[in-house]
């Protein structure tokens, strides 16, 4: 159930770092917000496969349930019910205003991943065979 699996370790950094610097550089209306929730999804899955041994389609819809769920928490204005909207780390990392349009770059981040995934499989299928 548990391992350490170095390359998607790598590729999580590698996403992790361009999340940061989208979220330091980035103040624009199409990459920050889009392209930041895209690759939010598709770095969470890289972090649980680097430590998870389960399969892939049940890590995608894990991470996808998550944004998911920080999206609901979103929505229901959680950081102001609890208190914590004034911590700025907090409310950088669950966000602070619900959008469909994040709900939208979550599923196409989870798609990509899919899609990735199996054109993959079958690279490697092709050349064993």
């Amino acid at each position: 159930m548990f391992t350490f699996n170095l390359k998607p370790f790598i590729i999580f950094l590698l996403l992790f770092l361009t999340e940061v610097m989208i979220a330091i550089f980035m103040h624009d209306a199409i990459i920050r917000p889009i392209f930041g929730d895209f690759l939010a999804v598709i770095t969470l899955y890289y972090l649980l496969k680097s430590f998870l041994t389960f399969n892939n389609l049940s890590l995608i819809l894990g991470s996808l349930c998550f944004a998911y769920l920080l999206e609901f928490l979103q929505y229901i204005d959680f950081l102001t019910f609890t208190g914590l909207k004034d911590y700025k780390i907090i409310a950088v990392v669950l966000g602070t205003s619900f959008s469909w349009g994040d709900i939208v770059a979550y599923t196409f981040g989870a798609l990509f991943i899919m899609l990735s995934e199996k054109q993959l499989k079958n690279q490697i299928i092709q050349k064993i065979f």
